[in-house]
């Protein structure tokens, strides 16, 4: 009987209280709102980068292909006999001014430049330009000499009515290939072409008439 009077009774501090637990589980509310605020925010910030980063590869970091010219043809050196018919064992010597145009927003750089004239489908001459580099929106120009070995021309039996008609007519092929790089991420290999076919003028040994066709091989 004593004991049972003796066992003391449990303080009123050590009971469970209902305010503490509405704290804690408001505490609880507050923190999930703020994670779902930070992750909702990361995750619109992603979202934009990776809309402005798709915009940017399909508008300012789109690879365009470069253009090349052939601005205008020359004739140097042409000996002729009586003025109408080129000297045997010479050589004519053309000088084309040819153009490299980059529209892109990094580098074309481009390998050794190949230009081949032919006479009615003969190769009579070809020559090859340095490699270099085009800068971003920037046009490189280069002038490529060319010698034609007239024994071919002569050979030609198309030559006689040229030599009438005072006008001799060749065609011009232009190769340049080379790589645009964009920041290391966009790598493209392109190839440009181009065919011109010209009629050059004996007597004034200017070009009297050109026309060019362009192809891009990726």
């Amino acid at each position: 009987m004593e004991r049972d009077q003796a066992k003391p009774l449990a303080p009123v501090s050590d009971l469970p209280s209902s305010d503490d637990g509405e704290v804690a589980l408001h505490l609880k509310q507050v923190r999930r709102k703020k994670f779902v605020k930070c992750f909702g925010s990361v995750a619109a910030l992603a979202i934009i980068l990776a809309v402005v980063i798709i915009i940017l590869i399909f508008t300012v970091f789109r690879v365009k292909d470069p253009i090349i010219n052939m601005n205008g043809v020359a004739v140097t050196s042409l000996e002729l006999i009586n003025g109408t018919i080129p000297k045997p064992g010479s050589n004519i010597s053309v000088t084309a001014d040819v153009s490299v145009k980059n529209p892109n927003v990094a580098s074309f750089n481009y390998r050794n430049t190949t230009t081949t004239l032919y006479y009615y489908g003969k190769v009579v001459g070809d020559a090859r330009g340095p490699p270099g580099r085009a800068k971003a929106h920037r046009i490189v120009r280069m002038n490529i000499t060319i010698d034609i070995i007239v024994d071919r021309i002569l050979a030609s039996p198309n030559l006689v009515m040229d030599v009438r008609s005072g006008m001799l007519t060749m065609v011009s092929y232009s190769r340049v290939g080379g790589r645009i790089n964009i920041l290391n991420i966009i790598k493209r290999h392109v190839t440009v072409k181009m065919n011109c076919s010209m009629t050059v003028n004996i007597f004034s040994q200017a070009i009297q008439q050109q026309k060019c066709k362009r192809q891009v091989d990726v």
